[in-house]
């Protein structure tokens, strides 16, 4: 008689439809911020846009989340090696580059009230407001990431990963590196989109 593994069988079903779970949800965010940007160009198209300069926070932010996306390449290739400690340093390293990424936006949106340039209120106008729900609605996903790049993070610590069983880092990777291009994306599209 042969016994059945019920928490094994759970865990490998949860295994097999995370990395098509994950894509579900990269398609659904992708659909999000087309919306946003197709709405920003129609809302332009109306008249009464403000022109103003990005911040430089924007491209100091820009540096941050490419150089992160090179860690994050670092620390994959380096659980395939089974080098944990490579791992460890690789996840650290990116998720400090994600907070520099994260404290040069809100830098950025501190530029632009200096500026005048205001989200909501007598003074705003559509086009500060849009920059500031894109950019907003892309580091609110960018915290969900340096949560799972936290949680990876403490996993690598305790040795949960290695060379077979690596999927928890590719899922994070897969994400970040999709925030990064998403970001890289949205900082053409409004540098260019004027």
């Amino acid at each position: 008689m042969q016994t059945v593994d019920i928490n094994a069988e759970f865990k490998a079903a949860r295994a097999k439809a995370a990395k098509p779970m994950l894509w579900i949800g990269i398609v659904t965010m992708i659909m999000l911020f087309a919306g946003l940007t197709s709405a920003y160009i129609v809302r332009q198209a109306e008249g009464n846009w403000l022109q103003f300069n990005l911040p430089l926070q924007f491209y100091i932010s820009t540096a941050f989340i490419v150089l992160s996306s090179a860690t994050m390449l670092w620390s994959v290739s380096s659980i395939k090696q089974n080098n944990l400690a490579n791992l460890q340093r690789g996840l650290l390293i990116t998720f400090l580059l994600g907070i520099g990424f994260a404290w040069s936006q809100f830098a950025a949106w501190g530029d632009l009230i200096e500026t005048g340039i205001f989200f909501t209120g007598a003074k705003s106008n559509a086009a500060g407001s849009y920059l500031y729900v894109i950019s907003g609605v892309h580091l609110a996903h960018l915290g969900g990431g340096l949560l799972s790049l936290l949680f990876t993070f403490i996993k690598a610590y305790r040795g949960k990963y290695s060379a077979e069983n690596k999927l928890g880092v590719e899922l994070v990777a897969t994400y970040w590196h999709f925030l990064d291009i998403l970001w890289v994306y949205l900082l053409l599209f409004l540098l260019f989109i004027r």
